[in-house]
C-alpha cells in the first residue's frame, strides 16, 4: 500500500464524518422547534404560581382567589373552628386522606395535616367540590359549620373535609406556604 492510498482514505473517512455531524445538526435544527412548541407558554408558566397577600383577612373570614382557573378559599379560622375541626376522630370521616400536596399521599386526615400552619388558624385549599366541580358555599355553611355544596348536597367541616353527602374526597390542599408573614404562595 502506497503513502498515497492510505491518504485517501483518510480523508474519505473525514468526508464520511463531516457529513454526518451537519446532517445530525440539520435535524436537530428541524426538530428543536416541534420539541419547543409543547413547553407551556410565557402566560401558563407566569400563573403556576402566585403570591397572595392576606395582610387584610382577619379572624373568621375567608378569602377566594382564582388560580389555575379554579377558586382557592384563604380562610382564617377562630379558636371554635380550629377546635371543631381537631375534636372529630379519624374513623368518623369519610375520606381519611388529608388530600394535601404538601405532604405524602398516604397522610391523614387530621387537622394539623390540612392547616399551613402549626396553630390550624390559616386552613387553603381548592374550592371545588370533589363530587361534580361546583363551587361550595363557605362561612359556616352545612351541617359541620364549614362548607356546603348545595348542588347535590355535600356537607364540608371546618378543616374542609367531606362528612356528610355525594362528594367522595375531601377538598385538597394545593402547594402552599407563607413567603412572609403576609404573603402566602400558591404553587
Amino acid at each position: 500500500m502506497s503513502h498515497a492510498e492510505d491518504h485517501q482514505g483518510t480523508r474519505r473517512d473525514f468526508l464520511y464524518y463531516a457529513t454526518a455531524g451537519a446532517g445530525a445538526v440539520a435535524a436537530g435544527a428541524a426538530v428543536w422547534p416541534l420539541v419547543n412548541q409543547m413547553n407551556p407558554s410565557a402566560d401558563v408558566r407566569a400563573l403556576a404560581s402566585i403570591r397572595v397577600d392576606v395582610s387584610g383577612v382577619s379572624t373568621g373570614t375567608q378569602l377566594t382567589v382564582k388560580w389555575l382557573g379554579k377558586p382557592v378559599f384563604i380562610r382564617r379560622r377562630t379558636e371554635t373552628e380550629i377546635e371543631e375541626a381537631r375534636a372529630v376522630a379519624l374513623a368518623d370521616l369519610v375520606d381519611q386522606n388529608a388530600e394535601n400536596a404538601n405532604l405524602d399521599a398516604a397522610a391523614p386526615a387530621t387537622d394539623e395535616n390540612r392547616t399551613l400552619d402549626e396553630a390550624g388558624e390559616w386552613l387553603v385549599m381548592m374550592g371545588v367540590c370533589t363530587h361534580l366541580g361546583c363551587v361550595p358555599l363557605g362561612d359556616g355553611a352545612g351541617d359541620y359549620d364549614g362548607w356546603f355544596c348545595p348542588c347535590h348536597g355535600s356537607h364540608y367541616d371546618t378543616a374542609g373535609r367531606i362528612r356528610k353527602g355525594p362528594a367522595p374526597r375531601n377538598l385538597p390542599v394545593p402547594k402552599a406556604e407563607f413567603a412572609d408573614e403576609t404573603t402566602i404562595l400558591l404553587g
